[in-house]
């Protein structure tokens, strides 16, 4: 028999789960990480310039420095798995300066996410930066490992609930536990890249960075799923304690 209160905290546990994974799902396959804002495009030369850069942007080979440049210029956006950039709808950019823009986005590939950064983007003579390279590959492999590890503890506790057991259940907490840290070191080892990125790409003059919602998304499902952890290892931790209180009542 569990008590209402163990009760209680297990519920409001699997609610702060569930709202954590979902944030997270959802930041994980958004672009707005980070975000560029840049001036109005004016003149027949910078057009032209502009133009260059979206159509290497979108059909060129991929290289940091490219599409780092495009985002700067064209309002980027850039998450885990995507970088958009915002573009009028047709061809004559010129003619129209306040036509309604448009959000054209790529995909990085698996390979990509694994491809060495260097110390100046674009120059592979320059020698692999080793942090940013490592910093990138932690950012997109740490939230997959945060969603594992979620998955496996609704697995356990399903199981769990099958054979009415809350045995399983400290266990489920430390998973939680450690996919809020797992989260969190997302967050940061982004963060980190984008600082480091800026340091080697200068941002062009009135082009401003910010941070997007996506990235709020990510930060905020790390703490709910602590709190998940910290009410499902105190419904364990409290309710084991009862049970050999109980049962040293029934030997004595």
């Amino acid at each position: 028999m569990v008590d209402n209160r163990y009760a209680t905290a297990l519920v409001i546990a699997c609610v702060l789960s569930i709202l954590a994974t979902v944030y997270l799902s959802v930041g994980i396959g958004t672009q707005h990480w980070y975000q560029y804002s840049s001036p109005t495009v004016r003149g027949e030369a910078n057009v032209s310039e502009l133009r260059s850069l979206y159509e290497e942007f979108m059909d060129g080979e991929f290289d940091e420095k490219t599409y780092s440049d495009t985002l700067f210029r064209l309002n980027g956006t850039v998450g885990l798995w995507w970088r958009c950039v915002l573009v009028p709808p047709n061809a004559h950019w010129h003619k129209e300066p306040d036509a309604k823009m448009v959000l054209e986005c790529r995909s990085f590939t698996l390979p990509q996410q694994f491809t060495p950064k260097y110390k100046e983007p674009g120059n592979h003579n320059s020698g692999e930066d080793m942090l940013r390279t490592y910093l990138w590959r932690c950012q997109f492999l740490l939230p997959l490992v945060s969603l594992g590890l979620v998955v496996l503890a609704g697995l356990t506790g399903f199981c769990a609930c099958l054979c009415q057991s809350l045995t399983p259940t400290l266990g489920i907490g430390v998973l939680h536990l450690l996919a809020g840290l797992c989260t969190l070191a997302t967050v940061c080892c982004y963060l980190a890249g984008m600082d480091l990125l800026h340091r080697v790409s200068m941002l062009p003059d009135k082009v401003d960075g910010s941070l997007g919602w996506s990235l709020y998304l990510a930060l905020i499902s790390s703490p709910l799923h602590m709190m998940a952890a910290a009410l499902l290892v105190w419904a364990a931790r409290s309710h084991s304690q009862n049970y050999y209180r109980m049962t040293a009542y029934r030997v004595a």
